[in-house]
Formats: structure tokens, C-alpha cells, sequence
């Protein structure tokens, strides 16, 4: 039996009802209808409209492509769905009317009544946690290694379990942290941060679990502990690899009992909170060394979260650069040269996002005018010369260099350098994409787009 137009209508109807985005597509991807939710959210998505996108191809209206996401170097959620029979939910860089953004989208075939699937509905969810454009605060980025991570952080958040963030030292472990206590049911409640680098016994006990009046010589008033301060919401522990095997002792015993007692108290607390922890640190190497305890590691690696570098992300650098010199200069119309940025994506960074950032903050401060150059970067870089000599070699002569008009978006900008880049004799995407620190997939997606 086929599924008529009615059932069809009756679909729809349903779907309206519901709050998130949603539309409804067959098996040749081809979008046979639209929600409320969907018309509301993408109603100023190209002329005409909705209206526009019926009868078109979901991966022609998603991510403007010519052929399905699989073919494309992106997971297809319909054609996995139609593989397993199943929902599938994948993360993706969708089109919008505001540009491109994260979107979760998780895709469920539909049934007739004699099992067989006549339909496909692909439910939309916008990331709200993170930008792929340049943005003030949060998440930023689109390379895979950071969907990646991205889609690990929107999978865990709505869980209860511990998380375990592993990455090297400044590669945004804290941000990754408030987006998993954002992205979850604990966001109304507070996100309290401890490092734990340097912690005494006494000082850990006092700041985690607070301490009664009298305690101790100078505790001349109840003190609240992180432990309570963060009742109901998010308690981050960075650097947790640095906590000495006596405090982690009474950490484990914290979490395996839900309970605890402030410093000087008799009354036994119980705690009421989700534990983001992060190190850059191999913890496996400690517990194997008995450095770190092997029954707290467990505790600890309910749900790891690789953080990655900026060497697995490079192509995410020039949009760091740009968000993080509106984070840390005011001055409008401030912006880098096209050099600039190739400058900086170009460079090694073992400081990751916190060495980008300081430098971005040093050149802001060193330079006069609206743009930075990649020679004033490298002026101001602390790498004994090697910034400069890679500064002189950006461009290469004068006949070669890269050029634009004037300050671009990223977007324009990005489409005009792997233009060029394409252009120069024996240019082909398996040589470029080591040498932009991309995958192929990756650097096909982007030359396609």
C-alpha cells in the first residue's frame, strides 16, 4: 500500500506541532514538505522562500553541493538511515539565512503500513554552543578535527556523565567545558572552575568543601566550597593530572559517595552536581607509573573529549585570528592583511590558542593603523627570528604574490586563496591539502562549495 497524500497531510500536520525545524524528503533526497518550525527559521533563505526549496535536493538547499553529502567527503544521515532502517544523527555545516552554522541533524525514515519506508524526516537543531564564523565568545571553528569534538560535546551534554577533556596545554579545554555545561539540562545552574595546579591538602579541602567558623586559626566565618557553590550545575576541575595522591584520595571518595563534609563539620553534605575534568597530561602513563590513581582514572574516563591542537586545525586558524582580535581589540574596522593570515596559519604554534591569542594581543597594541600586517606579527612574535624569515617569504616575489583589493570576509577571502592557489602550475588537491594542513576531503569540500 502506498502511503497517500492524506497520510502524508496528516505527517505534516504533526510535524507543525513540533518546536524544532523539520522537513520531509524521500528516498532520491528530493524535500517534499516543510513545518512551521522550518518556514519560521528559513523563511529569508533565497527568493522565494520557502517554496523555493520543495522538489529540490536536501544537499543542494544544506550545503549548496551537486551531489549527495557521502559523495562530498560528509556523512550522509538519510543515506545511512536508508542503509540501517534506523535515525541517524550527524553533524553538519548547514546554510542558513544568517550563513553557514553548526547544525545537528538527526534524520528518521518514516513507514508505511506494511513496513516499508516511503519517507525520510530530518530534524534540524542549530548549535548554539559554537560558531563557524567569527564570533565575540564561545566555540569557534569548522574544521573536521573540531566537528569532531563538537559533535562528542553535543552527544555527552544532556547526559549525567563525567567527562574527561584531553588535549595539550592552550587548546580551549575550559571553553569546551562551559559549552558541555551550556549544551545540558544543568545550564540554569552554576559553572564553577577549580585549577587544581599548586592545591595544599588543607587549601583543597577548604576551597572544595568549605569550612566551618573556628576550623582553623583565621576561619573566622562559614565558608560555602566550590563543591556546594556549584549544587545543581557544573563543577570543572582543570589540570586535574597535577592533584597529588592524597587529595586524590578525597576526590574519589567524593565521587563514589555523593557526599561530604565541610572542614571542621559533623554534618555529612550530599552533593548534587556533573564533573568536567581536564588535563593535559597522559593519565594512562601516570596510573601505569602509580602517579595517579587507577581506581579515580576510571572515575574520571566515564566520557573522554579530545581537545585538538591548532596543528590538527589549522585551516580554523585565520577564523581564530579574526574572533580572537575582536575579543581582545575594540578599535573598529581593525582587521589583518590577506599576508597576515597566511602568516599565521603558516606558523608552528606549541602554545596553541592561547600563544595565538597573546600574539594577536601584542600586535594590536604595536600597530597604528586599521590592518595588521604579517610583518608586524612576526615583529612582535618571541621565536628568535624564524616569524620574520617566514614573513618575507609570504607571497613569494612580487609577480607572485597574493593579492586582494581590500579587506573581505573570511569566506571571500578563503575562496580567493585556494583560487589562486589552484591556478599555480602543478596545483592539485592531493599536494595542497598537506601543505594547508587539511585533509583532502576536506580541501574538495572547500574547493566545491
Amino acid at each position: 500500500m502506498d502511503y497517500s497524500a492524506s497520510q502524508l497531510n496528516e505527517l505534516i500536520s504533526f510535524l507543525d506541532g513540533l518546536p524544532e525545524p523539520r522537513i520531509v524528503m524521500d528516498a532520491d533526497y528530493r524535500i517534499v514538505a516543510a513545518n512551521k518550525a522550518y518556514r519560521r527559521e528559513y523563511a529569508g533563505s533565497g527568493s522565494g522562500g520557502v517554496a523555493s526549496i520543495l522538489g529540490r535536493r536536501c544537499y543542494e538547499v544544506s550545503h549548496h553541493f551537486t551531489v549527495p553529502c557521502d559523495q562530498a567527503g560528509e556523512s550522509c544521515p538519510l543515506k545511512l538511515s536508508q542503509e540501517e532502517g534506523a535515525s541517524r544523527r550527524v553533524l553538519h555545516l548547514h546554510h542558513t539565512p544568517r550563513g553557514e552554522e553548526h547544525v545537528d541533524v538527526e534524520t528518521t525514515p518514516v513507514r508505511d503500513q506494511e513496513g516499508r519506508i516511503v519517507y525520510f524526516v530530518e530534524t534540524l537543531r542549530m548549535v548554539q554552543q559554537a560558531s563557524s564564523r567569527p564570533a565575540a565568545q564561545g566555540l569557534v571553528g569548522r574544521s573536521p578535527a573540531f566537528q569532531q569534538m563538537l559533535e562528542k560535546v553535543l552527544r555527552v551534554a544532556p547526559a549525567q556523565a563525567t567527562v574527561l577533556l584531553l588535549g595539550e596545554t592552550g587548546t580551549g579545554k575550559e571553553l569546551v567545558a562551559q559549552a558541555v555545561h551550556e549544551a545540558s539540562g544543568r545550564r540554569d545552574s552554576p559553572f564553577v572552575a577549580v585549577d587544581c595546579t599548586g592545591l595544599t591538602e588543607n587549601l583543597f579541602e577548604s576551597e572544595l568543601f568549605g569550612h566551618e567558623k573556628g576550623a582553623f586559626t583565621g576561619a573566622a566565618f562559614r565558608k560555602l566550597g566550590l563543591v556546594e557553590s556549584a549544587s545543581g550545575g557544573t563543577l570543572f576541575l582543570d589540570e586535574i593530572g597535577e592533584l597529588p595522591p592524597a587529595l586524590q584520595v578525597k576526590l574519589l571518595r567524593l565521587l563514589e559517595t555523593g557526599t561530604y563534609r565541610r572542614v571542621g563539620g559533623v554534618d555529612t553534605l550530599r552533593a548534587d552536581f556533573r564533573l568536567v575534568a581536564a588535563t593535559h597530561r597522559d593519565l594512562k602513563e601516570m596510573v601505569r607509573q602509580e602517579r595517579f590513581r587507577r581506581d579515580l582514572y576510571y572515575r574520571l574516563n566515564t566520557f573522554p573529549i579530545h581537545t585538538p591542537s591548532l596543528a590538527e586545525r589549522r585551516e580554523d586558524i585565520p577564523l581564530l585570528a579574526a574572533s580572537l582580535l575582536e575579543r581582545v581589540d575594540h578599535r573598529p574596522g581593525r582587521h589583518f592583511s590577506a599576508e597576515a593570515l597566511a602568516w599565521l596559519a603558516g606558523r608552528n604554534w606549541e602554545g596553541n590558542i592561547r600563544e595565538l591569542r597573546n600574539l594577536i594581543e601584542r600586535a594590536t597594541l604595536m600597530s597604528d593603523g586599521e590592518e595588521i600586517s604579517a610583518a608586524k606579527l612576526a615583529e612582535v612574535a618571541d621565536d628568535g627570528g624564524e616569524s620574520k624569515a617566514l614573513a618575507e617569504g609570504v607571497g613569494g616575489g612580487a609577480d607572485d604574490s597574493f593579492r586582494v583589493p581590500g579587506p573581505l570576509p573570511l569566506a571571500q577571502l578563503e575562496q580567493r586563496y585556494l583560487t589562486w592557489l589552484m591556478a599555480r602550475p602543478g596545483a592539485d588537491v592531493r599536494t595542497l591539502a598537506p601543505a594547508l594542513g587539511v585533509s583532502e576531503r576536506t580541501l574538495y569540500r572547500k574547493l566545491q562549495r
